[in-house]
């Protein structure tokens, strides 16, 4: 059986683990830019793979802005465009954060998340306004998907941030609330943990080290 006393290491996703994201926000200001069909458009992006391409970084932040007004028929600056889009960022828990200093100073931790540059310049300049010094600085690494042109649940995301680190799987535990993701890591040996909806990384740990029940939920 798994011992959480053997993990060394932390990968955690990032929106929704450690920023909170609140997609109905995201709706409404599109609704109030005029998009009724905000579903629809939705699903003619996601074929596209619009989404995934921009998280890839195989398209400019103007393509994909392009690309947005002419599926959806509004025609609005980028920075309107880069504001809607944005509100699907939602604040950082001042609780994670604290959390994220203590337990630094016993684990390796890492980030790896599907992500774009349009919301990586926003709340990456939201963490510094708000606490004061660079985000990054919590961790070992970060690894962002249209940096490395690779995203979950690709194995290869996967092991590109093993590969860089030289981490052991069996040392390495992976926090995400996609269970996508999770079954993906668990490939590769990774202990996987998900984390479900109303649960905190805050209640993963006691005292800056997790805690033994956690192998219940992996």
């Amino acid at each position: 059986m798994m011992q959480v006393k053997n993990i060394k290491n932390i990968i955690f996703d990032f929106g929704g683990v450690i920023i909170n994201i609140d997609h109905q926000k995201v709706e409404n200001a599109f609704i109030s830019l005029g998009v009724d069909n905000f579903d629809e458009l939705f699903n003619k992006v996601s074929q596209t793979e619009l989404f995934q391409k921009l998280e890839k970084g195989l398209i400019s932040p103007r393509e994909f802005r392009n690309t947005i007004r002419d599926i959806s028929g509004i025609n609005v600056t980028d920075e309107i465009l880069d504001f809607t889009w944005n509100q699907i960022i939602g604040d950082y828990p001042t609780g994670r954060i604290k959390l994220l200093k203590k337990i630094g100073n016993r684990y390796k931790l890492f980030i790896l998340s599907n992500t774009n540059k349009i919301h990586y310049d926003y709340y990456i300049t939201q963490f510094r306004k708000e606490f004061g010094f660079e985000f990054q600085s919590l961790f070992d690494n970060t690894y962002w998907s249209f940096k490395i042109g690779k995203r979950k649940p690709d194995i290869d995301s996967f092991q590109y941030v093993i590969s860089k680190n030289q981490l052991m799987p069996e040392e390495t535990l992976f926090v995400d609330d996609s269970f996508q993701n999770i079954l993906a890591a668990r490939q590769l040996n990774l202990i996987a943990y998900f984390l479900k909806p109303d649960t905190d990384i805050t209640d993963m740990f006691e005292e800056g080290i997790l805690k033994d029940n956690i192998v219940t939920n992996l």
